[in-house]
């Protein structure tokens, strides 16, 4: 069985290496994530501070946005996420599987989160799957709130998915 994981879009576009896992993976991306694809794109801000690294990251964004913008996946995902918690898979080489869920921002935790952060721990707990992130100070947040869901930093990728730490492990006494 494939591990699972709750990760933004822009996630993947900017660490590659999360596309060629060493396993089987399953990626679940609230919807709204791969929307925002086409905001970043367009930015002025650089995305990455090394101007070549910042280029390979618009490409791989591109083809990102591309992909979803595809009149059969688009059409896809148009009829696929119409209820709250619909998904719909897509399939990649390398035992990857994208899943894009319909998630509706509930403003749970008001100015604490953005909507896309609240999304994504909305995913996790949800689905009972850890998060992948980038950003600490989100990760701090969501240690300081007591958020109950599993997070692993995106330099941890390799041990979560080799070994990880389950759920069950987490609630034992």
């Amino acid at each position: 069985m494939p591990k699972q994981f709750v990760i933004e879009a822009i996630m993947l576009a900017i660490y590659g290496e999360l596309m060629a896992p060493s396993q089987p993976v399953e990626y679940f991306i609230p919807a709204s994530t791969i929307y925002e694809l086409d905001e970043f794109y367009h930015s002025p801000e650089p995305i990455m501070p090394i101007p070549a690294d910042d280029q390979h990251v618009r490409k791989v964004m591109q083809e990102m946005i591309q992909f979803f913008s595809d009149p059969f996946n688009r059409k896809r995902m148009e009829k696929g996420l119409i209820a709250p918690w619909s998904i719909v898979p897509f399939s990649f080489p390398n035992g990857v599987t994208l899943n894009v869920v319909k998630v509706d921002d509930n403003a749970m935790w008001g100015e604490l989160f953005d909507p896309v952060e609240t999304q994504l721990l909305l995913t996790s707990m949800r689905f009972e799957i850890p998060l992948i992130t980038d950003q600490t100070d989100y990760q701090d947040r969501i240690l300081e709130y007591v958020i109950p869901v599993q997070f692993y930093d995106v330099d941890d990728f390799e041990f979560a998915l080799e070994q990880g730490i389950s759920l069950d492990e987490l609630r034992e006494p």
